[in-house]
């Protein structure tokens, strides 16, 4: 059946689906339209400033001292082709639909109208949860320095600590300033994203060439160290795989490998962000799978740098959990490299916070202009071309949870959007390629459906180590979004309403 817009329905109800060319014809609404400006450079630069952050500086050494010792290096290998399975899947869909909205919009035209509200409300949780924590990271990096620097804040304006109430007015006042710079266009966001990301690889460059000077072989040994079982959890903090099997995860040898990876992998989230920027692209087609996948192969190469030479620099039982790199160059007598090391981790999370900010606004926006979300969200601004509104609203919400709360309990629930995002596009995949051969893909998955089912398979995987109260906290949320699916976003739905191209909203 075809609508009077020319949408594709090839179901009714909740599980209509939005054609590819209605998705394209709506971003050259006027009122609606984002402007083009980014390269294949940009939507890179985005993708390892959301990609390097506290991971690089913090996961290495934890992981290599508690699970996988030097054979760290090759745990980052495996989550990178793990990572590299679903980035592969988001480069022919957001090659195909140039569409903000990245996964939400890919589930539009493939799954439904109900299975793309549920991952659009699952984006927006995985991003204003994964930017309030990260502003609250990078203001107790700042504090530290702040310390360091004889200038100390108030308690009451270091956060709720402890079962202390307390604002933390560093990460609000931080997200506040990143979203009039989303606001004030998406090219300032790249050059301000290019020059911090050009500063955080700087100091990942210096960590790996000043600390290849000081490495150790005999710390290599042994490259692999001798298994250790670990002992199975049995309450609902355990991941689920472990109270649904009684499975014991391994430490060290080489299955701790594979337990490592399932760790790691968190550090490479945020290459998906890329996706969300494709109707920001001057040639999408071309360059956002460009700008997805080199991101993710830069940070890749990164990772398993820092952690080959971490590992050289100092033993890996002797190293720190909370900044072993930083503590790494104070063990061998340099504590000025030490204290780069913290300012770059500092000046790098800013990025991390931008890009989720501002991904998580191109979703809102992309819900709002299907109107499942209220209309006003889907205008832009007259002179910058960003939609304004919804960057407001989001980043004063973000703002005040980053000010307000001590998150960190919740920052699985990042992980776990993530992932079930990627199980969509995998699926998503398979589906519009069934559906739809004749559109054309300028990239194309390979060996479709083998790399799809094997993304989704790998991404369940790590879903299933992820505890058993993320699991709980994460269905609370998809039920509240499908209720509210159910009371505003199904009535209101241009696709279910069947209405011609709306008027623009009066500003």
């Amino acid at each position: 059946m075809t609508t009077p817009q020319g949408t594709r329905n090839s179901g009714g109800g909740m599980f209509r689906t939005k054609s590819v060319e209605q998705s394209m014809r709506d971003t050259e609404e006027p009122e609606h339209a984002l402007k083009k400006s980014l390269s294949a450079l940009d939507l890179t630069v985005f993708g390892v400033g959301v990609i390097i952050g506290t991971g690089i500086f913090v996961l290495t050494g934890k992981i290599a001292k508690e699970t996988a010792g030097p054979a760290v290096a090759l745990a980052f290998v495996v989550a990178g082709l793990v990572c590299a399975l679903a980035a592969l899947c988001y480069a022919e869909f957001a090659s195909t639909v140039p569409v903000a909205g990245s996964a939400y919009t890919f589930a539009y035209a493939s799954l439904g109208e109900l299975p793309a509200w549920i991952i659009g409300w699952d984006l927006i949780l995985e991003m204003a949860l994964g930017c309030a924590v990260v502003a609250v990271g990078w203001s107790g990096y700042v504090r530290s320095l702040m310390d360091t620097a004889g200038l100390h804040l108030p308690d009451a304006l270091t956060g709720t600590r402890d079962g202390d109430f307390g604002f933390d007015i560093l990460a609000c006042l931080l997200v506040l300033l990143l979203t009039g710079i989303l606001i004030a266009g998406m090219k300032l966001s790249s050059r301000v994203s290019a020059v911090v990301v050009a500063l955080k690889v700087s100091v990942v460059l210096v960590v790996i060439l000043v600390g290849a000077f000081f490495i150790t072989g005999s710390n290599y040994n042994p490259f692999i160290p001798p298994s250790q079982p670990g002992e199975a959890g049995n309450d609902i903090t355990s991941p689920l795989i472990q109270l649904m099997f009684g499975w014991a995860p391994t430490n060290f040898g080489v299955m701790g490998i594979f337990t490592a990876a399932a760790v790691v992998f968190f550090a490479f989230i945020g290459f998906d962000i890329v996706a969300t920027a494709a109707e920001e692209t001057k040639n999408p087609q071309r360059d956002v799978p460009r700008g997805i996948l080199g991101s993710l192969l830069i940070c890749t190469l990164l990772y398993v740098l820092v952690s080959i030479v971490v590992t050289g620099m100092q033993k890996y039982t002797e190293l720190s959990t909370d900044a072993p790199l930083a503590d790494a160059f104070k063990s061998v007598g340099h504590p000025f490299w030490a204290g780069l090391i913290s300012f770059g981790a500092a000046v790098g999370l800013t990025t991390v916070c931008l890009i989720l900010l501002m991904g998580q606004t191109r979703v809102f926006f992309a819900m709002s202009r299907d109107g499942l979300l209220p209309k006003p969200f889907s205008v832009v601004h007259p002179r910058f071309g960003t939609p304004y509104r919804s960057t407001i609203l989001l980043g004063v919400i973000v703002a005040i949870v980053a000010g307000f709360t001590s998150i960190d309990e919740l920052a699985e629930l990042v992980n776990i959007g993530t992932l079930f995002a990627f199980v969509v596009v995998a699926i998503g995949v398979v589906i519009l390629r069934k559906k739809r051969p004749d559109l054309p893909r300028s990239f194309r998955t390979p060996l479709v459906p083998f790399v799809p089912i094997l993304s989704v398979a790998a991404s369940f995987w790590l879903m299933l180590n992820l505890p058993a109260e993320t699991w709980l906290r994460f269905g609370i949320w998809m039920v509240l979004g499908v209720i509210i699916y159910f009371l505003y976003g199904r009535k209101h739905s241009r696709l279910g309403k069947h209405l011609p191209p709306r008027e623009p909203v009066v500003d």
